[in-house]
């Protein structure tokens, strides 16, 4: 897993939420959805408990939180437009 990449977390009480990875150190990943978890705090979680998606954040536009909720809406409210 790589930073910028679209995760889905599979434990904790954020489980089935997505989130985007912010930075990667060993065992660990710091993400952050720009709502529960802005990017001012982000969550240490490790890569075991989140599931990778083939998606990608463009880290040239998701630096606020408004834009990481923009890039995340369409993976945590599919069923509105």
């Amino acid at each position: 897993m790589k930073a910028g990449q679209i995760v889905q977390a599979e434990a904790g009480r954020d489980k089935g939420r997505f989130f985007v990875i912010v930075e990667t150190d060993g065992k660990f990943a710091l993400i952050c959805d720009g709502k529960t978890r802005p990017v001012e705090r982000p969550k240490k979680k490790k890569l075991i408990h989140l599931k990778a998606t083939e998606y990608f954040a463009d880290p040239e536009r998701v630096r606020t939180n408004k834009e990481m909720r923009r890039a995340l809406h369409q993976f945590n409210y599919p069923h509105l437009p």
